[in-house]
């Protein structure tokens, strides 16, 4: 009996694998001092693996289960409900049957009961999966409960517990149920307190939800709650609802729906004195289990019982800051066009690569800006960069000031305080000293090569860390710095004066089409030369279309034209394979590696451009640039005091078109850099594996380089970090990070504060002019992208690897961005009006649909 049926105070949380995440969870409560939770037992999950192992059948439909997509939604449905029905007809053996009624009769068969599913993967620290599985409430009489713990076994397998479970890569064959049989409550208020506020995710705010009878009409959404915000133990905000009906239990079992009278509606369901005692048993079990929780609970009598806790798993870690004081934290993956998570092999070589220490959580980056906002001298300089580079943060900053008891403000430093930086010179338009950055950056590359090669070892890891020095000197080099300053400084100037002499919108837009020595837009141009070896061939083609082994290229061989299309691919690969998807981040594959990330790009430029394209595109870019430069600067010598307007233009101009193609060479010599150091690695990673120290090369991308120069040095390796990291890189996928987080959690949204809009317009940045209508075409993986010439791209972020997509598009649409990223220079230089920053895009507009894009105000409009 005792591997089938457990007592919660028999439990706790080391037993999730046999009580579940539910069960293990009511187990620690039962420990806690002060907390009352109704008495209840687990049926383990050893009893549902008796279950399986007596229904054969069923083992072999989990087979099947585990190997469909989540989007067959029809498999998925149909699968899952076969295997519910199986679940459910099983008889329950006499001895499994007679541990459960015991454990009945020992708390008292009579009363009732709420059987609730208790999955071992339900309510973990990094996934929950609240209301995926079955409740039943008021269960009254032992063959009821019998039949409804049969029917919580066969909820672990709900169409929507199973699609959650394949998105988030759980096996389906591994997935283990308990059951929790627990007394009823029969309360006169019940419902759930966040220990952390939902809405804002401030960790020291209480939210409770509160209404009449059992919680399950505030869950199933039958009533609107009352409201309570608690923070340092005061209510801060209340909203008292309308509550006309509750549900409550049937004696006869089940529970019933009941008309609340008029008079009772409007009354609150807590009293304040409630309210603040409810928070504070809130914050008693968040400080047991160590993180923010969300607690469904009722109050009967004066009492309150606890009939669960979760984690709260959406909301997004906060950076560690080692101290008490509060703190102000900025995204850089906005910034960075990257704000998928970074596993620790690549935020350590970013943090070592990076001028200053950030901040980590979830995943991702954060730079605390907290000292800079408080600063007099520096608060001005600090909005101004970061508001025009996105206006969302600059105004969630400000908002944040504007509280005024967040952010401490210093006193001026005044004329003894440390002096201001010295700003160099602007520098003159001279295409040699571009010429000579980039040589100087490959001359470097090439030595990196060179000498890398003999390392093995701790040696290996010696050499690279010693080399990211000479890294950070090639990168933070000041003539490189004055060189791509200058070329934005000149942008902005342009933009700024030509609007007030002229009238003229973004003029800078036009004038920086087709530049020399932009390495990212040569990428694309290059893939179109690429797609005209291939084009001549049908055979090639037809081959390429149904290639899905990265080592497609060797077969190219064997078909007409396949050795010249393989060559040119091969010298693609050369110049750009150290690209990819997020290419800051050391762990991601490659170009080089994956190159059939490459072949939907590549086949779309083979169906919607004629040969030579890429050669008339960068003509007619420059051409039209070189035609807009004229046109603005007749127009100013049309003004009073014209020529000396039209000379200052013309100097910008030249400083524009000399010096911004080279904004983007920088981190293409960086990721240049860290693909020769990852080659490296990997090679060290397979010496580690067949000497048993790793089970995959991979592993290494769990670790920080410090950890693996550690690894290296003692061949030895901790599994258990590794896994742990592992599980937390699965779940920061699913988190979305913000704009700007506080040391409180607490994520603050900015706005744009327009209202020169459309009505129903969707409003982001304009970085670069132009309208124009066409098909969206929603895209989230470059590796899906089917895009058909004059589409409108509409995606989360691009960074250069989206580069050849470009071509194909007249129009661009993403929900991050700014003004100077890589997206925008690009599109600017294509001649591709484009907004950012528009807030959920992906999620408002829907693949297929026509809008209209004005990249010169910076909105998007849905046409019907």
């Amino acid at each position: 009996m005792g591997c089938y049926v457990l007592d919660f105070q028999e439990v706790d949380q080391t037993h999730v694998t046999e009580v579940g995440g539910k069960g293990a969870h009511l187990g620690e409560l039962w420990r806690i001092e002060g907390i009352c939770v109704p008495a209840g037992f687990c049926v383990t999950t050893g009893a549902f693996r008796r279950i399986l192992t007596d229904a054969q059948s069923v083992q072999q439909e989990l087979e099947r289960l585990s190997c469909l997509r989540p989007d067959d939604r029809k498999a998925v449905r149909a699968l899952s409900a076969k295997i519910r029905s199986a679940l459910e007809a099983i008889a329950i053996p006499e001895d499994l049957a007679a541990a459960i009624t015991g454990s009945l009769a020992r708390l008292g068969e009579r009363g009732g009961y709420a059987v609730r599913s208790s999955a071992t993967a339900e309510d973990s620290q990094t996934a929950s999966f609240a209301g995926q599985q079955d409740t039943f409430l008021n269960v009254v009489g032992p063959a009821a409960i019998l039949r409804h713990v049969s029917r919580c076994w066969a909820s672990l397998f709900t169409e929507r517990a199973v699609t959650y479970r394949l998105r988030n890569g759980f096996d389906q064959r591994q997935a283990q149920m308990a059951v929790v049989v627990q007394q009823m409550a029969f309360p006169q208020a019940a419902g759930t307190l966040f220990t952390a506020d939902p809405a804002t995710s401030n960790r020291k705010v209480t939210s409770v939800e509160v209404g009449f009878g059992l919680g399950e009409a505030l869950v199933s959404g039958l009533v609107n709650p009352d409201v309570y915000k608690v923070r340092d133990g005061e209510i801060v905000a209340k909203s008292v609802a309308a509550k006309r009906s509750a549900i409550h239990a049937n004696p006869a079992g089940g529970t019933q729906e009941e008309t609340i009278p008029p008079e009772r509606q409007r009354q609150p369901a807590l009293t304040d004195a409630q309210v603040l005692r409810l928070a504070q048993l809130g914050r008693q079990i968040e400080a047991h289990f160590a993180r923010p929780q969300d607690i469904e609970w009722c109050l009967v009598g004066d009492a309150f019982q606890i009939v669960q806790s979760r984690p709260i798993t959406t909301l997004f870690p906060v950076p560690a800051a080692g101290d008490e004081e509060q703190h102000v934290y900025v995204s850089v993956g906005h910034q960075q066009m990257m704000t998928d998570p970074m596993k620790p092999l690549g935020l350590s070589l970013w943090q070592l690569t990076t001028p200053r220490p950030m901040s980590e959580a979830g995943g991702r980056l954060f730079v605390d800006v907290t000292q800079r906002l408080a600063s007099p001298e520096s608060r001005a300089a600090v909005l101004e960069a970061l508001g025009r580079s996105d206006p969302l943060i600059g105004d969630a900053l400000q908002s944040i000031l504007d509280r005024g008891d967040f952010v401490p403000s210093l006193p001026h430093e005044g004329p003894g305080g440390a002096p201001a930086g010295h700003q160099p010179d602007p520098i003159e338009p001279d295409a040699a000293v571009v010429t000579e950055l980039i040589g100087r950056s490959r001359a470097s590359i090439a030595a990196l090569k060179r000498d890398i090669r003999t390392r093995t070892g701790p040696a290996l890891l010696d050499f690279i860390l010693a080399d990211i020095q000479e890294l950070k000197r090639i990168l933070f080099d000041p003539q490189s710095h004055q060189v791509f300053m200058g070329a934005m400084e000149a942008s902005w100037w342009l933009n700024d004066r030509l609007q007030v002499w002229l009238g003229e919108k973004n003029a800078a837009d036009a004038l920086t089409q087709s530049v020399p020595h932009n390495v990212t837009s040569e990428m694309g141009l290059a893939l179109l030369d690429v797609a005209d070896v291939i084009r001549p061939y049908p055979d090639l083609v037809a081959f390429l279309e149904h290639v899905e082994d990265d080592g497609f290229l060797y077969e190219l061989a064997n078909l007409e034209g396949g050795r010249e299309a393989q060559d040119a691919i091969r010298t693609f690969l050369e110049r750009y394979g150290m690209r990819c998807v997020g290419e800051i981040d050391i762990t991601r594959p490659r170009w080089s590696e994956r190159p059939t990330a490459l072949i939907p790009v590549l086949l779309g430029n083979v169906r919607n451009f004629e040969p030579r394209a890429a050669e008339r595109r960068f003509e007619r870019g420059r051409r039209q640039a070189r035609e807009k430069e004229q046109e603005l600067l007749q127009r100013l010598r049309a003004l009073p005091d014209g020529e000396r307007k039209a000379e200052e233009a013309k100097r910008m101009i030249d400083r524009v078109r000399t010096f911004i193609g080279y904004r983007e060479y920088p981190k293409y010599g960086m990721v240049s850099r860290y693909y020769v150091y990852k080659q490296a690695l990997m090679a060290e990673a397979g010496r580690l594996v067949q000497a048993h120290v790793l089970r995959e090369k991979e592993n290494i991308f769990y670790l920080t380089l410090q950890e693996l120069h550690e690894v290296v040095r003692t061949n030895h390796a901790d599994e258990q970090l590794i896994r742990r990291r592992a599980d937390a890189f699965r779940s920061y996928q699913a988190l979305t990070p913000p704009r700007v987080l506080t040391s409180d959690g607490e994520v603050i949204a900015g706005a744009y504060r327009r209202e020169d809009l459309p009505a129903g317009a969707l409003v982001g940045r304009p970085v670069s002019a132009g309208t124009i209508e066409g098909r969206a075409r929603v895209i989230l993986d470059i590796e899906q992208a089917d895009i058909d010439a004059g589409d409108i791209l509409v995606t989360a972020f691009t960074d250069p690897s989206w580069t050849p997509l470009f071509l194909a598009i007249k129009g661009l649409v993403t929900e991050v961005g700014g003004l100077m990223t890589h997206g925008a220079v690009i599109a600017r230089e294509y001649g591709l009006p484009t907004v950012v920053g528009v807030e959920r895009a992906t999620h408002v507009i829907r693949d297929g649909q026509r809008i209209r894009v004005n990249g010169t105000d910076g909105y998007v409009e849905i046409l019907p």
